[in-house]
């Protein structure tokens, strides 16, 4: 399963800046799909920590088919609960059905100075990394304790990670600090816009299409609706706030699902459309889905006045809130003095959502920052370059000569 490093990365790394790489293949060999169980994952991963003297706690869902896993490294007097750093991820990733794949997306393979394979961007680099630092860190002897910690369903909502947090409180912990390995191409990221996502239902009122002035058509409404949402998100691009540290330096507004209508000759009775904010610091996403139901109530009148029982409604499917972390923070310090990057080129802000909202909203301020791009995630043939896997593992030692005694 190792392949040969080529030798135009052995240029530029040396064997040391990649002995995380068959732990990454060991983790990417687990098809640990969101839809499917992660236990598989887990137990391995428990038994590798517990063979090296350390004590796993884990947290389920309802089913007990997933679970997240906690391990703590104690400081060099025992203290486990306090002033800790957090190396955090999850350990489920997208499906591959219907992707054009070269290689087994299950089999981390090396061609072409890059990693293929499922989860090697997004992010099972990073948390097999950490997990190869634990031996140093152990005989190196932390001056405080350092958390790994590996979440459930990510992919689908950053589920399993909620069931975390609630547990390492109600358990006393109080981390001083969390890097969450999402791929930053090693960036120190100090932020991230929050997503709410809604769906909003359309209630028409059937008729023969021959017949339309006896119908309301919901996804003629709901085409309305969209549009808007559109005219929304156009707006914003062209008049802001813009934040231009961000790579999507305004708020977006995005449709993504709709469905509606039985057949051609029924003027449809339902259409549902899901659909999207993602927001940064200079907008409420309140605000905005307040400007887009009110737009909605605006056709209801004219709905109702051919069939009493239609309307429009919503509902909010789910919120990730998004974060913002002071520069001068001692976990973003604590960053930039383990990174490849230069400090002065500043820091980074990315649009896509991560777990680092939730454990900030928990009061543990918190970092984003690991190997490769977000634009290889979920993609078929996904990759991570070798030489970003150096970089991880380098920023890894930085971080343990900070945190460590010798």
């Amino acid at each position: 399963m190792n392949a040969p490093i080529p030798q135009s990365v052995v240029q530029q790394v040396t064997a040391q800046d990649l002995k995380a790489l068959p732990l990454i293949q060991k983790w990417v060999s687990f098809a640990s799909v969101s839809r499917d169980s992660n236990l598989p994952l887990i137990d391995w991963t428990q038994a590798y920590l517990e063979s090296l003297g350390l004590e796993c706690h884990r947290t389920y869902d309802d089913t007990r088919q997933k679970a997240n896993l906690w391990a703590t490294l104690p400081a060099r007097d025992g203290q486990m609960l306090h002033n800790g750093i957090v190396l955090s991820g999850h350990t489920d990733v997208v499906p591959v059905d219907g992707q054009a794949w070269d290689t087994d997306p299950f089999e981390a393979v090396i061609k072409d100075d890059r990693l293929w394979g499922r989860g090697v961007t997004d992010m099972k680099s990073f948390g097999a990394t950490a997990l190869m630092m634990v031996p140093e860190l152990l005989k190196r002897k932390l001056k405080r304790p350092v958390h790994l910690a590996f979440s459930y369903d990510e992919e689908v909502g950053c589920i399993g990670v909620r069931r975390l947090i609630a547990d390492i409180v109600d358990k006393g912990f109080k981390p001083a600090g969390c890097i969450v390995g999402e791929p930053t191409g090693m960036q120190v990221v100090i932020a991230h816009k929050g997503k709410h996502a809604y769906k909003t239902t359309v209630q028409g009122f059937e008729a023969h299409s021959s017949l339309t002035p006896l119908g309301v058509n919901a996804v003629e409404i709901a085409c309305e609706f969209v549009a808007h949402l559109k005219f929304m998100h156009q707006h914003l691009k062209a008049n802001g706030p813009f934040d231009p540290i961000y790579d999507v330096p305004y708020t977006t507004v995005h449709t993504g699902v709709i469905n509606g209508g039985t057949a051609l000759n029924i003027i449809p009775r339902l259409c549902e459309v899901t659909w999207e904010i993602r927001h940064h610091h200079l907008n409420t996403p309140e605000d905005l889905f307040a400007k887009a139901k009110a737009f909605a109530d605006a056709m209801i009148p004219a709905m109702q006045s051919v069939a009493p029982d239609t309307g429009i409604s919503h509902e909010l499917k789910s919120v990730l809130p998004n974060f913002n972390t002071a520069p001068d923070s001692e976990i973003a310090q604590l960053c930039f003095h383990s990174s490849d990057l230069d400090p002065a080129k500043g820091t980074g802000k990315v649009s896509f959502g991560t777990e680092a909202a939730l454990f900030h909203q928990a009061g543990v301020p918190t970092i984003v920052c690991g190997p490769g791009f977000i634009a290889q995630a979920h993609q078929p043939n996904e990759w991570v370059s070798l030489e970003q896997l150096a970089w991880c593992e380098r920023f890894m030692r930085r971080l343990a000569d900070q945190l460590c005694v010798s």
